[in-house]
């Protein structure tokens, strides 16, 4: 028993010997509500969390290190509970929520975002390479909430438009659109709240890396699967809604060039596992297609997309970049124009996501 507890001494002291000095240079998240000083996150990309909850029993927090559980808080006399990570997280936008006395409840410091099939608590830790998705001052395009008739779903339907800058001043200029898809548990909102899609647009054509083009997001779990659910997902509704409702709207709605080669169709994960799903139904649609961290494509799958532009395939390099790599490089060897992007130092995640976008949407459209 001896041997053990020395052994476990020396085990830990290792462990401790090789973490950093956590950095007191704590200030709230940018994602806080208005006047809450907490969460808050320092240099180093440890969070810290407070929460005044003194009847409460037990608190934990989910965002944490992979594999432990997430963050333990502890209470004091004024009734408050704080705790801080036990490591840096990875840079970018996480969801979180709060575990008290076994409820879940988000955290009251954070604003909210949609995923998980809930609206969590969302936080962000500053990226060294934030500048792509930053607030500039640079012109910005609008971004509009729209209803459109589903005939097949017995309903009127969402989407959120980004239109660039100069849309509306410029009335005789049509443009391509990007059909962007969100992942499971999200929604339409996702890609340009947590995405910062809108942003990222509005850099790349203020910095002239891209001719502008409009983004299109909508709602893709039509046949609302619940949660775990997947294998009963059946495409087809989805596909009814934005192939037969939601293109022919944004083209009679907007200025679009209402063609294949000016139409692109790009997702993360699930999003991604759908336009695998549509363009392989639908060749001849569109014309540039994207998976971001949502699969891949083989030759065979693409013999009969014979104007197929390009095909662009993304993952995180905690994920399977290997895999994209490896896809992309059957795809060009086949003739097939493809190309693959690995985000570092990331996982299934939203910088993943921005990063591929960034890296995507100057290939689009310039042929």
């Amino acid at each position: 028993m001896k041997k053990l507890a020395v052994l476990f001494l020396c085990l830990n002291f290792l462990w401790s010997f090789g973490q950093e000095a956590i950095q007191e240079d704590f200030k709230p998240s940018t994602l806080n509500q208005p006047g809450q000083e907490y969460p808050m996150v320092n240099s180093q990309g440890y969070v810290r969390f407070k929460i005044k909850a003194p009847a409460a029993d037990s608190i934990s927090v989910s965002l944490g290190l992979g594999g432990r559980g997430g963050t333990k808080l502890t209470k004091n006399e004024e009734g408050f509970w704080t705790g801080t990570t036990e490591g840096p997280m990875d840079e970018g936008f996480h969801y979180y929520h709060l575990t008290v006395d076994g409820g879940t409840f988000n955290d009251p410091g954070a604003k909210n975002y949609y995923g998980s099939v809930r609206w969590e608590s969302g936080i962000e830790i500053p990226a060294h390479d934030e500048e792509f998705y930053a607030l500039k001052d640079v012109p910005h395009g609008a971004v509009q909430q729209i209803f459109f008739l589903s005939p097949s779903t017995n309903t009127s339907r969402r989407a959120f438009v980004y239109t660039p800058p100069g849309y509306h001043l410029n009335t005789d200029k049509e443009y391509p659109v990007l059909y962007l898809q969100h992942g499971w548990g999200e929604d339409e909102t996702a890609w340009m709240n947590q995405g910062r899609a809108n942003l990222i647009m509005d850099n790349l054509i203020a910095e002239g890396k891209i001719e502008p083009f409009i983004i299109v997001n909508t709602y893709g779990m039509t046949n609302e699967i619940k949660w775990g659910g997947i294998r009963d997902f059946d495409i087809k509704y989805f596909q009814t809604v934005l192939t037969e409702e939601l293109i022919p709207y944004i083209d009679s709605h907007f200025r679009t060039l209402d063609n294949p080669e000016n139409r692109a169709m790009a997702g993360l994960s699930m999003g991604g596992m759908e336009t695998r799903m549509i363009t392989m139904n639908k060749p001849g649609l569109f014309q540039y297609y994207g998976l971001l961290s949502g699969g891949t494509y083989s030759p065979e799958d693409l013999k009969e997309h014979e104007d197929l532009k390009l095909v662009f395939l993304s993952a995180g390099s905690k994920e399977n970049p290997d895999r994209v790599k490896q896809a992309a490089k059957a795809l060009n060897d086949a003739g097939i124009k493809s190309v693959s992007y690995v985000s570092a130092g990331t996982a299934h995640e939203f910088l993943t996501w921005r990063r591929s976008l960034y890296q995507m949407a100057p290939l689009l459209f310039n042929e």
